[in-house]
């Protein structure tokens, strides 16, 4: 009697449940370096990135999924980190605020964020300013308003919203060539 999957799809599915309970290699591509781990198929990508990785930029906040502290990007995806598997990110492109920046010079939304003080205690700002890189890749700050609602899964508890606000404007009017949109 047959399940409806192919032979291959059989295959990869055995192949999958044997990885675990224990820990298992992993290989990681993360800001362009490609790192392998030994990981529980639970452990997620916040807690590989911080724990097994000492890239500790990417910050811990509900760890629930609501707060936005932990955003990176994977394959240039926002992804809160510590809702995702590690596991998954396998064979995909995975960038943390260490990415950002090319060597020493800022990221003009790092800048930005500096130059308009948009964070207090900075628990929070690695997340933002993925997020606001994000979204101006995906075309999503004409307004504040935009601004607001595409960035609303990312808490400042210092709310220092209308200078992240700021910083996203700044970044945004550079890349039109200096042009001044209403905010």
């Amino acid at each position: 009697m047959s399940d409806g999957r192919s032979a291959p799809a059989v295959a990869e599915a055995a192949a999958l449940q044997t990885r675990g309970p224990d820990a298992v290699p992993v290989e990681l591509s993360i800001n362009g370096v490609t790192h392998e781990v030994r990981i529980e198929p639970r452990v997620s990508l916040l807690d590989a990135l911080r724990e097994r990785l000492d890239l500790t930029g990417t910050k811990k906040g509900c760890d629930q999924g609501t707060c936005g502290a932990c955003t990176v990007w994977v394959d240039g995806r926002r992804v809160l980190a510590c809702l995702t598997l590690a596991m998954v990110c396998e064979g995909h492109e995975v960038t943390t605020i260490e990415g950002l920046a090319s060597g020493e010079e800022l990221h003009p939304m790092q800048r930005a964020f500096l130059d308009h003080d948009a964070f207090q205690c900075g628990y929070c700002t690695a997340g933002q300013i993925m997020s606001a890189v994000a979204l101006l890749e995906e075309g999503h700050a004409s307004s504040d308003a935009e601004i607001a609602e595409w960035m609303s899964g990312n808490i400042c508890r210092c709310a220092a919203y209308p200078n992240i606000r700021a910083a996203v404007r700044e970044v945004r009017d550079g890349q039109r060539g200096g042009a001044s949109a209403a905010g």
